[in-house]
């Protein structure tokens, strides 16, 4: 486990951005995990920059997203492929037929995930996740109490995230699905590398119990500590409740 604190969420953004070109750079046709929200905004932005006036080539890329909202259309505006399109995939060299992004309106949801899985395996895993870090700790829409073995499934979100979330649909939480289609830990855990990126000082206290906690299905970002090869990368107000992790 590895923590890199930067003095603010647009400079880890850009770190994190840096470790995702490396990657592509090395290997074109790298498999990479995605998240949605305002956590990775930054990072595609610059991502963005990088293949717009560094020729960061996109073209061999093959994207998972971890999920999405059940019941949504993909061309509404709250969906996270419609917020993938907008703020990342339209603006570089990324073949459509090489994004992924979980099926919201899937006829037979298990069915749909253990494709999503099946996909996933034969492009042979990923290479670099990407995450964000809910504030009751949650990785992808794994809420507190999901199982470290769990897979791509229908997930019942917490109250918590419904809360957090309503900022993307005109702060109701009325208007916010109460399931979502997500990525399990046991599926997000098989990456090679993962990036945690957390900003402010709502997250302070998950970053402290995912970093400095037991490892606990009631804290799913402590499974991390478990990874060979994860890296939390937060700014000075996430990273502000930390002890030992900050050294």
């Amino acid at each position: 486990m590895k923590v890199v604190i930067k003095d603010n969420f647009e400079l880890a953004g850009k770190f994190a951005a840096e470790i995702i070109s490396e990657t592509i750079r090395i290997k074109p046709a790298a498999v990479l995990g995605l998240a949605t929200g305002s956590t990775p905004l930054g990072v595609y932005r610059e991502l963005i920059r990088l293949h717009r006036e560094s020729g960061l080539d996109f073209s061999g890329v093959t994207t998972f997203n971890l999920d999405e909202y059940a019941g949504i259309k993909p061309d509404d505006p709250a969906s996270y492929r419609f917020f993938m399109e907008e703020n990342f995939f339209r603006h570089i060299n990324l073949k459509s037929k090489n994004t992924n992004v979980p099926d919201g309106l899937a006829a037979d949801i298990p069915a749909f995930c253990r494709e999503y899985e099946k996909k996933l395996a034969l492009c042979g895993g990923i290479d670099l996740q990407l995450l964000g870090l809910g504030a009751n700790s949650h990785i992808a829409f794994n809420e507190p109490g999901s199982d470290f073995k769990s897979r791509t499934h229908l997930q019942k979100l917490d109250w918590k995230t419904i809360e957090d979330n309503s900022r993307f649909f005109g702060n109701n939480p009325g208007l916010v699905p109460g399931h979502a289609l997500t990525m399990g830990i046991g599926t997000i855990m098989e990456a090679k590398k993962i990036i945690l990126l957390a900003s402010g000082r709502g997250k302070a206290d998950a970053v402290k119990k995912s970093l400095e906690g037991p490892v606990t299905q009631g804290v799913p970002g402590s499974v991390l500590q478990q990874h060979p090869d994860a890296t939390f990368i937060i700014d000075r107000e996430a990273a502000e409740k930390l002890g030992k992790a900050a050294k």
